[in-house]
């Protein structure tokens, strides 16, 4: 009997191909659920920006060429949903937990954008320096900053980039972003 006969596999036989299923269920669906999330915005968007004040100088208006790339992006959205929709395996109902599945397997990508939605709600309270400082810094923890060096190095990487860019846009640009307590 050969070696590679003899070592068990922790899954049972045939088990590969409901993993690789259930992974493209998953998939299926969250691309299905966020192209639709993401129609919705452009939407919204699209109806918004016609409501852009009108130049006499461009005869189409100002809202014309951002109507154009939203309504090209809800044009690809949904062509996305339509392919997934046509890939979702439709033969048995998916198995309890997959969302969770999903969600935990992803829970990075989510972290990441649940601080940046904390880090847009931060910016006019706190002002740009402080709230980037924030974000910058939980995100390299989130991220794998553990160590008291990592930590260090974190802190200054979010110092300078957060300070750095508020200075470049203030005196440089002259754009001021919004300054918080320290304005």
């Amino acid at each position: 009997m050969s070696r590679a006969s003899m070592t068990h596999s922790p899954r049972p036989a045939g088990r590969e191909g409901a993993v690789e299923t259930t992974a493209s269920q998953a998939n299926a669906r969250a691309h299905i659920v966020l192209n639709a999330a993401l129609a919705m915005l452009f939407v919204g968007l699209f109806a918004q920006s016609a409501s852009l004040p009108s130049s006499m100088w461009e005869p189409l208006g100002a809202g014309s060429f951002p109507q154009l790339v939203l309504g090209a992006l809800i044009v690809i959205n949904l062509a996305i949903i339509v392919q997934e929709a046509k890939r979702y395996p439709r033969l048995a109902a998916p198995p309890h937990g997959l969302v969770r599945d999903w969600l935990w397997r992803h829970r990075l990508a989510m972290g990441v954008l649940g601080l940046f939605a904390l880090f847009s709600l931060a910016v006019p309270v706190l002002g740009f320096p402080l709230s980037a400082l924030a974000f910058l810094l939980l995100v390299q923890i989130l991220l794998g900053a553990r160590r008291p060096r990592s930590l260090i190095i974190a802190l200054v990487i979010a110092g300078v980039f957060s300070f750095g860019l508020d200075w470049l846009f203030r005196d440089v640009f002259v754009i001021s972003l919004p300054r918080g307590p320290l304005g």
